[in-house]
């Protein structure tokens, strides 16, 4: 009897593993503090918001689509802001998107976005697909209390 107590223990446990293993494996998003600045050009504007994930799997911010304009992912790097093609959205991590780091560039509006409207964003992800977000536009001067 006691020669298949082991087979059996390690054949639970790579079970235990191959569960968890897959029940974690896939990203997990969600959006959250999204607002842009009320433009105080005719052409351009700015936008934030972080996207968070709790899954066990990396995904990535391929494209973004608004209806108020064309829209450019943008890094910070040494004081000078570089276009990107796709953000990184780490597993268990975010990704920040915030006034004096990376954000969000609206180009070519159709219209200004006035305070208290809202923008519509469609977020495509590589492996999560699309999430549509409403963005509230606030003050010029608005600053969130989180930081973002």
């Amino acid at each position: 009897m006691r020669r298949f107590v082991a087979p059996v223990a390690v054949l639970s446990g790579a079970l235990v593993l191959a569960g968890c293993g897959s029940a974690d494996s896939k990203a997990e998003l969600s959006v959250s503090g999204a607002y842009m600045p009320q433009p105080v050009s005719d052409s351009m504007a700015a936008g934030f918001l972080t996207v968070t994930n709790k899954g066990g799997a990396q995904d990535e911010l391929t494209s973004v689509t608004s209806d108020v304009g064309e829209v450019t992912a943008h890094e910070t790097v040494d004081s000078s802001m570089q276009q990107v093609k796709d953000a990184a959205v780490p597993a268990h991590g975010q990704l920040v998107f915030k006034s004096g780091g990376n954000h969000l560039m609206f180009e070519k509006l159709k219209r200004q976005p006035k305070q208290g409207e809202t923008v519509t964003l469609k977020l495509q992800f590589a492996e999560s697909g699309t999430v549509t977000v409403q963005m509230p536009v606030k003050s010029a001067t608005y600053t969130p209390k989180s930081g973002h």
